[in-house]
């Protein structure tokens, strides 16, 4: 069921495809274990100054670019923490995989993506070991608004 007002943060999901590209539904796995998530939406703004605006700049956003950085621990024997994991030594074509963001609401944001992990282990003698990676759209995410309750 959907959720309305506001929620906590875990309630977000976040799934990886453990075959790359190929990656049916049934190899979306969530990736366990995650403790935060960044979102940033990077816009390609225009800038012009006609004439007849009077010195006014006018501007347009003509492009878009997704990033998700997610921070947590490394959970060996999860098929999306192992996948991730296992994609730092990658390169190239090995880098490309499919994401789901399922919000609380219910909508999900759909993509094409990038793994770049920037952290796959360590820590302190005394902690559990991290695992950190930015996942970066490539191409036009698809976005399915949440189904209204009815």
């Amino acid at each position: 069921m959907a959720m309305t007002g506001v929620y906590p943060v875990f309630k977000n999901v976040f799934a990886i495809g453990t075959k790359g590209r190929e990656s049916s539904e049934t190899d979306m796995k969530p990736v366990a274990e995650m403790e935060s998530f960044r979102v940033t939406v990077d816009g390609n703004v225009e800038e012009w100054s006609p004439l007849e605006a009077a010195g006014w700049m006018k501007r347009m956003v003509t492009g878009k670019a997704l990033s998700i950085s997610l921070k947590g621990k490394r959970c060996v024997g999860d098929a999306g923490n192992d996948y991730v994991a296992n994609n730092a030594w990658e390169t190239g074509g090995g880098c490309d995989s499919k994401f789901i963001w399922t919000m609380p609401s219910g909508a999900t944001l759909a993509f094409d993506c990038i793994l770049n992990v920037s952290a796959p282990g360590g820590g302190e003698s005394r902690e559990m070991e991290g695992l950190e990676f930015e996942v970066l759209s490539s191409g036009k995410p698809v976005f399915t608004a949440a189904v209204a309750a009815s």
